[in-house]
Order: structure tokens, then sequence, then C-alpha cells
């Protein structure tokens, strides 16, 4: 029976402090508490849509901005993957996925080779869901993908209803997580790279 890919992570500083809990392979359970509901909705959306358990406490200074929540919470779910993923053998590595929402249409792209870029092509006529600035989506993607060690790509094809694109978003990136971490038995256990690491 292969081992069970799960991680716990926790990360205290003057501005956040983060409890989290994440399994890779799990059937998209979540309990998702960061200060922040729209972030809330997010992860939830993203445990779901990818098939991750995941479990988050944060208490961050949300009174002066959501900047610094979101961010950490960013680099905890890296860290998370990060974790978890272990020494990356076995897995495809590669992931894309390219989704519908309404009026939206979201393409993401991930490479998990431990090479960790991100480039963002988002635009969106309104920037704010009530008080929260969709442009912070852009700094939890480059603190996930830095701390993860990925390579990501996030390209809004089109959409106007900020919801919508944060959520296209989202889902879009869970199912691509979801693919470049699956286990493909014909590699038998190994590192999915002709340089023999990642």
């Amino acid at each position: 029976m292969a081992e069970e890919r799960i991680a716990s992570v926790e990360r205290n500083t003057k501005e956040t402090k983060i409890k989290a809990t994440l399994k890779v392979d799990g059937s998209g359970n979540s309990n998702i508490d960061t200060g922040v509901p729209f972030l809330d909705h997010m992860l939830t959306l993203f445990s779901s849509h990818g098939l991750f358990d995941l479990d988050i406490k944060a208490e961050g200074d949300v009174e002066v901005d959501y900047h610094h929540t979101v961010e950490d919470v960013g680099i905890v779910l890296g860290d998370l993957f990060k974790k978890a993923l272990g020494d990356k053998k076995g897995i495809t590595r590669y992931g894309f996925f390219i989704l519908p929402m309404d009026e939206c249409l979201c393409r993401v792209a991930i490479d998990l080779g431990n090479r960790p870029y991100l480039a963002y092509d988002v635009e969106a006529p309104t920037s704010y869901v009530r008080d929260f600035n969709i442009t912070l989506i852009k700094e939890f993607c480059r603190a996930f993908s830095n701390t993860l060690g990925a390579n990501l790509h996030v390209k809004l094809e089109y959409g106007e209803e900020p919801h919508h694109v944060v959520e296209s978003i989202f889902k879009c990136l869970a199912r691509a997580v979801d693919a470049a971490s699956r286990i493909d038995g014909r590699l038998q256990g190994r590192l999915p790279s002709t340089k023999g690491m990642l």
C-alpha cells in the first residue's frame, strides 16, 4: 500500500500565525478559516476541485490589510505540497487545465520541477469583490510557486465579473496541481526527469 502523502505546517511571524494540514490524496474535505472570507471561499473550492483534504487556521493583521494573510497562506500552501510530495518520485510532474466559469475562461499550467517561476496574466475590469482586492491573488500565486518550487503559468483568456475571475483561477489551479501531483505507475517510482534529480 502506498504511503500517505500528508503534511502539517505551522508558521508564525509578527504579522500572521498559521497552522495547516494537507492530504494530497484526499476527497476534497476542508476546514478553512483565514480571517479573510473571500480567501476562505476560494481555498474551499481549491480543496474540493483538487480532491485535497485541507485544513487551514490563520490569524493575521487583517485590520491593516489582507496582503500579509493572503501571501503567507500562499507560502504555507506551497510548503504543505512540498513536504507532502517529498522526493517527488513517481509523480506526473506537469499539469494543466482550461476551465470555463460563466463568462470567464482560465488556463493554468504547472511544472513541479523545482524551478520556481510565475507568469501571471490576469486582467479584470473591476478589481474588488466587496473589500477584497483581487490583485492580491497574484501575490498568493507567487508565494505558492516560490515555496513549492513550481513553474506556474496563470492566464485569464477572458472574463468580466471579478468573483468569477478568481473562482476560475482557483478551480483551474486545483485541477492542474491535482494532475501534476498524481502518481504515474509507468514511472515505477522513478523521478520524472532525465537529469535524475528535480
